[in-house]
């Protein structure tokens, strides 16, 4: 199960899903709440609980076991939330380029107060406070021409409630299962620096990088594609 980050839906994993079913392996790529082709459903109620019932609820729905559960950027917290809950349905976790929670607090909390207040009144002057408007594709690491017009077409607003809202965790990051970082190096992305140092820090954790940028599942599907069939 393919988890997007901020301002994506389930589509920015397709390039992936398409390789790794053809190799014959079950995918599937949900947008979350207020995300993606699900962007009509955004609301001042979406919270980081939200993003996470929304995959728990999946899994559940589909009585899926042995799950590998692929997050990659901000969808990084909403597979650690659902680790939290639901860890016997699932085999390994895979973070892909992406930052972790402070339990207990919200995304704005843990930012410097300079990114706190541009955050804010982005969010203020584009919707009210209810989103923040997505960045041009070029900050994710994209370079090609054909690659940045396929995501500026399909960019939605990010939900403010997630970032608003704190992530109360009940066990460790991780949750005692198996896990592994991935790191986007051509090139790197600043703002998950501090969630790789972290994992690189994880003993009981394995730690790999991948040529591409940030949104590597777009730029280089194929060697993502064959990262996670090494892992399941």
């Amino acid at each position: 199960m393919l988890v997007h980050g901020a301002y994506h839906g389930g589509w920015c994993w397709s390039r992936v899903r398409d390789l790794l079913q053809d190799r014959g392996h079950r995918v599937y790529t949900p947008s979350q709440t207020g995300c993606g082709d699900r962007a009509h459903l955004l609301d001042e109620r979406i919270t980081i609980d939200t993003f996470v019932e929304d995959i728990t609820a999946l899994i559940l729905a589909e009585e899926l076991h042995h799950v590998v559960l692929v997050g990659h950027s901000f969808g990084t917290r909403t597979v650690v939330g659902v680790a939290d809950r639901i860890p016997n349905q699932l085999s390994h976790l895979v973070f892909l380029d992406g930052g972790f929670p402070t339990p207990g607090q919200s995304r704005l909390e843990v930012m410097t107060p300079a990114q706190r207040e541009a955050r804010i009144k982005s969010a203020q002057e584009s919707s009210g406070g209810i989103s923040i408007p997505p960045p041009a594709p070029e900050a994710f690491g994209l370079s090609a021409p054909d690659d940045i017009a396929w995501v500026q077409r399909r960019l939605t607003p990010q939900p403010f409630g997630a970032d608003t809202s704190p992530q109360k965790l009940s066990h460790e990051i991780g949750n005692g299962l198996p896990c592994t970082y991935v790191r986007c190096i051509e090139p790197e992305f600043d703002g998950v620096g501090t969630a790789a140092h972290y994992a690189q820090q994880r003993q009981d954790w394995s730690y790999l990088t991948i040529t591409g940028g940030h949104d590597a599942m777009v730029s280089n599907p194929r060697a993502v594609a064959n990262l996670l069939e090494s892992l399941a």
